[in-house]
């Protein structure tokens, strides 16, 4: 049951790319709705779900915060470091938006769709009306999942090419993810620290790259309502499935 719950999300994965590649004209737009979408699912489900598994603390802080902050400083590292190996081959230190940073960040969105896969498939083996609960979030999500993981490739200088593939690969991690349930589980501390850290990532990519992009040319009103159209879906999501 599992595994067929997780093709629901491998459809809306690609729902979510083939919607964001139908709107490049009010690319603005897209790119707004994009950091909204990120936002929401950083604050509203990633760091409460990281907060809940891993509850322990270190030096006063919890465990998962910590990561979170780590995974914010460590896609802040990743790009300045890409950024000025541009700049030593004759590119331009201030562009930083390297292929690599929008491909790092879409396998990044990619290990976070097998983790959903893996969330459906033990939560069915806590009981039915658990994965039912479950699944919705995730299915209504991987939205914007694939949403995001073609508009971060495609930001990032990528050929579209490669996002369709990057794309695909969002597609299929939840079902790979749901059928690795069927032999083994990842401990509750561990998958809580994962979303700790790849929170902070996606925030980054949010508050640094996505939503600055998006007013750069176009700062209008529209842009941001799509801002906040995405962060009030994802609340949605949330309260539709708690």
């Amino acid at each position: 049951m599992a595994v067929f719950v997780a093709l629901g999300a491998f459809l809306m994965t690609l729902a979510g790319g083939w919607t964001a590649q139908r709107v490049t004209d009010r690319r603005h737009l897209v790119l707004g709705l994009a950091g909204g979408l990120m936002l929401g699912v950083v604050g509203l489900d990633l760091l409460p779900e990281a907060l809940d598994a891993a509850g322990s603390e270190v030096f006063g802080v919890p465990a998962a915060l910590l990561l979170f902050v780590a995974g914010f400083l460590l896609a802040h590292m990743v790009e300045r470091l890409l950024a000025a190996r541009r700049a030593a081959h004759g590119g331009d230190e201030h562009d930083h938006r390297a292929p690599e940073v929008g491909l790092t960040a879409a396998a990044a969105m990619v290990g976070h769709s097998a983790m959903d896969g893996v969330a459906i498939g033990a939560a069915f083996q806590v009981g039915g009306g658990m994965g039912t609960a479950v699944a919705l979030a995730v299915v209504a999500h991987d939205f914007a999942d694939g949403f995001n993981t073609y508009t971060i490739t495609s930001l990032y200088g990528n050929a579209r090419r490669k996002a369709l593939t990057m794309l695909f690969a969002d597609a299929v991690a939840p079902v790979l993810g749901a059928a690795s349930t069927l032999a083994f589980t990842i401990p509750k501390e561990a998958l809580g620290g994962y979303l700790g850290l790849f929170g902070g990532v996606l925030l980054y990519l949010a508050a640094a790259e996505i939503l600055p992009e998006a007013h750069h040319e176009h700062p209008a009103r529209s842009t941001l309502l799509c801002t906040i159209a995405g962060t009030a879906f994802i609340w949605l999501v949330v309260g539709i499935a708690s």
